[in-house]
């Protein structure tokens, strides 16, 4: 009788039972979904895998990573090692221009700057992402030291790469204007040009700290402002305008080299035809005749001197040739460098706005944080490809590190000394003994 009633009510038994069928279904579905998230919350991870696990503090699919014991070794070695090497290299850097006086020069400041920014970096910014990069992502030093973290990131960052775009101007403008440009670098204004890079820096910081775009951070990430406009104008003016100088310095510097080389080439000794007709002049008349020695001796010492002019002008055009030379390589490695380790982070840096809104990040976290180390790789490589192409810094960091810190100042005189006197010597010894061989050739037919 129960099942007639429900017939009446219902229609068709089948319509009935549907309806039941597919109730039941929604009702488990619903617990065994919440069993699942319960267990997934409060049970262990025992994989030694790194997991994902979304949080409350994860928005627009930003995710926290949760790293077994062995990854968080790994990593945490890389970072800590990566974070010693950055901070020693660039101490060595200011250590050595500051305690040797053969490098306490006007044209050294700027690497001093370099360094004081990428130890900066160091020591302010890079462990506290270390920490964060442990612990999967998440921001765990509060609301107020965000803020800090990323004004301090971001001038130390942004110095470092205007600094290298200054160096590059600066190589630019002694290469070009080898007489006038090194009277005009001295100390006061290369601390002008210094002060007005950090200012500059600085400038980019003020915003989110004042209003016009704030800073994402909601108890668990910590990310720079997304604001549009403020990100175009961040990375255009820490990076993409600096890049742009970098690239234009080093191309006139390249074709510079590249002129100087071809001219190098082409000209060679000036008049080696004429001083070789005059050598063979001067060896047949002292073959000759007795009564001309007189005239051969004026003869070979006019030839001398004209030698030595010579040979002053090819010094003088080898010393330029090669200091272009050693400046484009220089600049070049540096330029390369540069832009290998920042250029992938700035791109995504700018693009992520415009993909993922401005109040979160979209970008996978192990590829935010992978670009941004190798960002940070920067600062660690520019003191060694200086003191790569430096010679005093190479013998200075060499004696501080073996604990040599006496008469530091003489070896690098006396080094420099040896240097000047080696490029005096040789072409004066390679004129000498040209005239000598001409004077002492055998006789080769009877005297006329």
């Amino acid at each position: 009788m129960f099942r007639y009633e429900l017939i009446a009510a219902y229609g068709r038994p089948n319509m009935f039972f549907d309806v039941t069928r597919q109730l039941f279904r929604y009702i488990y579905a619903r617990r065994a979904v919440c069993k699942f998230l319960s267990f997934s919350a409060t049970s262990p991870s025992t994989s030694s895998q790194p997991q994902v696990m979304e949080t409350n503090g994860t928005r627009c699919g930003e995710l926290i990573l949760s790293y077994g014991r062995v990854e968080k070794v790994l990593i945490g070695g890389v970072l800590t090692m990566l974070t010693l090497s950055t901070i020693c290299g660039n101490l060595l850097v200011v250590i050595s221009v500051c305690f040797v006086k053969k490098l306490r020069q006007p044209s050294n400041y700027l690497i001093v700057s370099l360094a004081v920014a990428d130890l900066s970096v160091a020591v302010a910014v890079m462990p506290f992402v270390s920490i964060t990069d442990l612990i999967g992502g998440q921001w765990i030093f509060g609301q107020f030291f965000c803020n800090v973290f990323i004004a301090m990131d971001v001038m130390c960052c942004t110095a470092s790469i205007m600094t290298l775009c200054v160096i590059s101007i600066d190589r630019y403008l002694g290469i070009t204007k080898p007489l006038t440009y090194p009277v005009r670098q001295n100390g006061c204004c290369m601390a002008k040009m210094i002060l007005s890079v950090w200012l500059l820096s600085a400038s980019i910081t003020l915003p989110p700290l004042f209003g016009w775009a704030q800073n994402v951070n909601d108890g668990r990430v910590c990310l720079i402002s997304q604001d549009f406009g403020y990100t175009v104008y961040s990375t255009a003016v820490a990076f993409y305008i600096p890049m742009s100088v970098m690239l234009i310095m080093y191309y006139r510097i390249y074709r510079a080299a590249k002129l100087s080389a071809a001219k190098h080439t082409i000209t060679g000794f000036p008049r080696e035809g004429e001083q070789r007709e005059s050598l063979d002049c001067v060896a047949a008349a002292l073959k000759l005749q007795r009564e001309v020695e007189e005239e051969c001796s004026t003869r070979v010492s006019r030839l001398l001197k004209t030698g030595e002019h010579h040979q002053r002008r090819k010094r003088k055009n080898q010393s330029i040739f090669k200091r272009e030379q050693k400046a484009a390589t220089t600049l070049g490695i540096v330029v390369g460098a540069f832009t290998f380790c920042w250029l992938p982070f700035f791109l995504v840096s700018t693009a992520r706005p415009f993909v993922c809104g401005v109040e979160c990040s979209c970008v996978p976290l192990w590829l935010e944080r992978t670009l941004l180390w190798l960002g940070y790789a920067n600062c660690l490589i520019n003191p060694f490809i200086y003191a790569f192409f430096n010679r005093d810094l190479r013998t200075t960091y060499s004696n501080l590190l073996r604990c040599r810190y006496r008469n530091i100042n003489r070896k690098l005189s006396a080094a420099g000394m040896h240097e000047a006197l080696k490029l005096v010597e040789k072409p004066d010894t390679d004129v000498r003994l040209s005239v000598t061989q001409h004077q002492c050739l055998p006789d080769r037919g009877p005297h006329t």
